[in-house]
């Protein structure tokens, strides 16, 4: 029988977790350390999923918001494209290790999507859903930071299928397993929801600085 790539893939990252592979065992500030520890710099984007790539065409697209909001919604991209535009440049850190600097995205401001839907006070955690069955969690009070987008675009190019087209979250300040690609729904939460590999042996934070890689 054929091994299904997740299966594989779950399976190498969770010894990683065990074993605290390229854990480093420090800590630095963000404000005064770019790089964060254990990281390396590269000037390409390496591309990272399950072992699939959904192709999402323009016509497919729909992003729901709901769960612990007044007004939940549903957009096709057209409605997505023509909520206002943010330009923002930010650094990526991959849990695997690589830092990219620099990178120029256009997208969504989170907190647009937060004041549509008409957050409901008792929200503090926020579930990000990819089309291809993904799932990753974060606080609300790091979804709602300034820097924290919905994009479609990098490097002043559309974004390609590998990287999550034709939009994806991009959360700057944690780890990139918390920014899913391929974004199908949002959904704000009272309780959290660990998501996929915060399941499967990695830290529910994901702050590069502190080095939470594994839980």
């Amino acid at each position: 029988m054929t091994e299904h790539p997740n299966e594989k893939l779950i399976r190498a990252k969770q010894r990683w977790a065990a074993d605290g592979r390229l854990l480093t065992g420090t800590t630095a500030d963000p404000e005064t350390t770019r790089l964060p520890p254990g990281q390396r710099l590269v000037t390409d984007w390496p591309v990272l999923d399950l072992g699939t790539q959904p192709i999402i065409t323009p016509e497919r697209f729909r992003l729901t918001i709901d769960g612990a909001v007044r007004h939940p919604i549903t957009l096709d991209l057209p409605g997505f494209m023509a909520l206002p535009m943010t330009e923002a440049v930010s650094d990526m850190h991959c849990v695997t290790q690589w830092s990219r600097y620099d990178n120029l995205w256009h997208g969504v401001a989170a907190q647009t999507l937060i004041d549509l839907v008409a957050v409901s006070d008792k929200a503090r955690h926020v579930i990000l859903h990819a089309a291809d069955g993904y799932t990753t969690n974060l606080r609300l009070d790091q979804f709602a930071q300034p820097d924290v987008l919905l994009v479609h675009s990098w490097q002043n190019t559309p974004l390609t299928p590998e990287h999550g087209a034709p939009v994806r979250a991009l959360i700057p300040r944690l780890y990139l397993w918390k920014s899913a690609k391929w974004i199908r729904r949002i959904a704000f939460s009272i309780t959290d929801k660990p998501g996929f590999w915060e399941e499967n042996g990695y830290h529910n934070n994901a702050d590069p600085w502190l080095e939470e890689r594994y839980s």
